[in-house]
């Protein structure tokens, strides 16, 4: 059976999958999620939710339900050997700004924060074809024809564009044959997920955190009533990951008798590596998520880092259905491949600190400050000697509608469309255009800032204008003077235009 009617087939319903799915539905734009597997992922294995993720999964319309369902991380207990102990805070405490409205890392088990996303899909009158395989393609200039295997047989279906969200090791980054350099970590470890008894859920219990040999970390999952073992394991043999199995492991391990395993929900044990693609695109395939790269889960970058790959990519290929260059698909790469590079970085940077017994993390994994700066994307007329920079997130705001109500930035900005924003400025210098909301601050605008939380956010002086893309980093700031700078921006290259 030949179906024409498809823009995009999505390979692989993780939360990359799921993320990319649930933009472009919002969009309209016409696609299919497939995922091999005959039935949903039911692990934790990541469980962290980073604050620029929180800032996404509101736009995306999730956020308040990931929260709902999840909590924060607990404190960390290290027992010593005599069974005294010693709390401390796995992250650094901070509290919310106006421009960072989100401060700590969230705790919900992948298995939940995926429910909520098919949930989410499903408003949009989509959902996941579980048990359907993507098992060949080839593509040319207009297109990509894949084979499927389905529940009803195999399927031959002609898209324009195929996105291979399928994991670590990915199906379709194989076919391409694009390299995968990196290295094996040399560590392997278990991770499950447990019922048990004999721990109170208040803490994050570790023993042993200095040897590598021998540690061991029992989580309260949140949203749960489960707690997540973590374990380094040896390199050889086949560990048993039955409940007596691991009542065995967290005896050795803790010296205690009273904790008991009493069933598991979900187990597995993995090598760590740390792998970046060379290629994020070649034609009309395009690569997200660990299909792209794998990390290490220390600071729990790996599943935020894919869910911004999609938001990345989702408003430009919703463009480039609607007429845009294919050009724009080039910046996917430019834009996301040198962050995780960074990311790999980081996340091996934070597993040595592992072995050594430190779990802290800071701000270095909320991912608030990665931008793209360098992008091809980011245009500053005049050059900016200061302040916020053109590829930079765009940072919320605190601001007053001029009806009298209360007004965030953030909500201005939520949506698939561009958003203009200008700062004691005539509105009238800019026409209106489809897919572009314009915004004035100041006096005789829309919006006021009466506690400067936009003006020093932004760095903004009187006549400046904004523009932040539908995945809300800034794509240009210019002045009025040079007002005429955005119509450049967007008429040399159709992709850019609103």
């Amino acid at each position: 059976m030949q179906d024409d009617s498809t823009d995009v087939l999505i390979c692989g319903a993780g939360a990359a999958g799921l993320a990319l799915a649930i933009d472009l539905a919002r969009r309209g734009v016409r696609f299919r999620l497939i995922e091999k597997m005959p039935e949903p992922f039911h692990g934790s294995r990541g469980k962290g939710i980073q604050p620029r993720t929180q800032e996404i999964f509101e736009d995306l319309g999730i956020l308040d339900r990931i929260v709902a369902l999840g909590g924060v991380y607990p404190p960390q207990r290290e027992y010593r050997i005599d069974g005294s102990y010693v709390d401390s805070n796995v992250v650094a405490p901070r509290e919310p700004t106006p421009e960072e409205p989100y401060h700590i890392p969230l705790m919900i088990p992948q298995f939940l924060t995926e429910r909520v996303m098919r949930e989410r899909l499903a408003e949009f009158g989509h959902a996941v074809e579980f048990g359907c395989e993507l098992v060949g393609f080839e593509q040319d200039d207009t297109g990509v024809s894949a084979r499927l295997r389905c529940e009803q047989g195999e399927e031959h279906l002609r898209v324009r564009y195929l996105i291979g969200a399928d994991g670590g090791r990915s199906f379709v980054r194989n076919a391409l044959d694009i390299g995968f350099p990196g290295k094996t970590l040399g560590i392997r470890a278990l991770v499950a997920d447990v019922a048990l008894s004999g721990l109170d859920r208040n803490a994050w219990h570790r023993f042993n955190s200095d040897s590598m040999e021998t540690q061991i970390a029992l989580c309260p999952l949140a949203g749960t009533d489960l707690f997540q073992i973590q374990a380094p394991i040896p390199l050889a043999g086949e560990p048993d990951l039955s409940a007596s199995g691991l009542n065995v492991v967290v005896a050795e391990r803790t010296g205690r008798k009273d904790i008991h395993i009493e069933s598991v929900s979900w187990a597995s044990a993995y090598s760590m590596n740390a792998r970046l693609a060379d290629r994020y695109r070649v034609g009309r395939v395009l690569l997200v998520g660990d299909a792209a790269h794998i990390h290490p889960p220390t600071g729990g970058q790996g599943l935020n880092t894919s869910v911004q790959d999609s938001y990345n990519l989702g408003w430009k290929l919703a463009a480039v259905t609607e007429g845009r260059s294919d050009a724009l698909l080039d910046t996917y790469e430019e834009e996301r491949r040198p962050i995780a590079a960074s990311v790999l970085g980081l996340s091996t940077q934070l597993l040595d600190a592992a072995k050594r017994g430190d779990i802290r993390r800071g701000r270095e994994v909320h991912q608030l400050d990665i931008g793209y700066q360098k992008s091809s994307l980011a245009m500053e007329t005049p050059p900016r000697a200061r302040g916020l920079r053109a590829g930079a997130r765009a940072p919320d705001a605190v601001l007053r509608g001029a009806a009298g109500q209360p007004k965030r930035l953030f909500e201005l900005l939520a949506g698939p469309h561009w958003t203009l924003v200008g700062f004691e400025v005539d509105r009238n210098c800019v026409p209106p255009r489809a897919g572009l909301r314009i915004h004035t601050v100041g006096s005789g605008g829309d919006l006021a800032d009466d506690s400067g939380h936009f003006q020093n956010a932004y760095a903004a002086s009187p006549g400046d204008w904004v523009l932040v893309r539908p995945d809300g980093y800034i794509g240009a700031l210019v002045t009025s003077q040079e007002i005429s700078a955005l119509e450049n921006y967007w008429r040399p290259s159709p992709d850019r235009t609103a």
